[in-house]
């Protein structure tokens, strides 16, 4: 067998299985770990897959991988019901809020439907769509225009437009990455101008965000974990991730999944 045939092999296996080893390759290809390791460092080179020790597994996403809505809506559901159920107690009656894009943001629209007298601002496709069929006759829906993203956002100078002459008592916003240096991030430079937007028009900015979004880098910083009021996550959230935003982030509320009870770290 062709070292391209071998190595195309190896990336297929890859993909279908998340992870290979040396060892077990060698034996299955009849060739040296030497040789299974040429191959590693060819595709890791290409960006195909990522190599760990003893193997490889398939490549992170880039920092600028956008998974559409559907997509995203069937990950971790668990941990985004939790966080959105949490945050929709900060919701008040007659409210002017805004919820920015995200599947998160959908969950917590999903639980606004029956608040009275709302006035909600969003850039989300989904969020409107729950609103507009499920909402209260005396709610306000205010749909930004703009240019549609995989992720079902509109962003661009048009949502930035109207979102400016705005004043807003809280923003609900979900983010595609939370780091220690780059803050909170989009994979999507005009969705992180639109964002901004959106931050500077709300009173508060509450962050809504699972676990497996710390660590992840988009491209572009929205803002940076200290502009955070509160930020509201799950359990599964690591320890030195806790470290970091305890001491950036207002305030830091953690929720129980699997029907546990919530709790707040202090």
């Amino acid at each position: 067998m062709l070292a391209r045939q071998r190595q195309a092999a190896i990336l297929e296996r890859v993909r279908s299985t998340g992870g290979v080893r040396v060892t077990e390759l060698a034996a299955e290809f009849g060739v040296s770990d030497m040789t299974i390791r040429r191959d590693l460092d060819t595709l890791h080179e290409q960006g195909l897959l990522a190599k760990v020790h003893g193997g490889a597994t398939i490549a992170g996403p880039s920092s600028t991988d956008e998974p559409g809505f559907r997509a995203k809506s069937v990950r971790q559901s668990a941990e985004k019901a939790a966080i959105a159920t949490r945050a929709a107690q900060l919701v008040q009656p007659g409210a002017a809020i805004a919820l920015s894009a995200g599947t998160t943001t959908a969950e917590l629209a999903r639980r606004l439907v029956d608040v009275p007298g709302l006035t909600v601002v969003t850039n989300s496709l989904p969020v409107a769509e729950i609103l507009h069929v499920g909402g209260r006759p005396d709610q306000t829906v205010v749909l930004t225009g703009g240019l549609r993203t995989p992720s079902d956002a509109l962003v661009g100078p048009l949502a930035v437009s109207a979102i400016a002459s705005l004043h807003l008592d809280l923003l609900f916003l979900g983010v595609h990455g939370i780091s220690g240096r780059a803050g909170f991030t989009t994979p999507n430079l005009m969705e992180a101008d639109t964002d901004r937007a959106l931050v500077a028009a709300a009173d508060r900015l509450v962050v809504l965000a699972d676990h497996t979004k710390w660590g992840t880098v988009g491209i572009s910083s929205i803002v940076g974990l200290d502009a955070a009021n509160v930020l509201i996550t799950d359990d599964r959230l690591p320890p030195e991730a806790r470290r970091v935003l305890d001491e950036k982030v207002d305030e830091l509320v953690i929720v129980r999944i699997a029907g546990r009870a919530t709790e707040e770290a202090e």
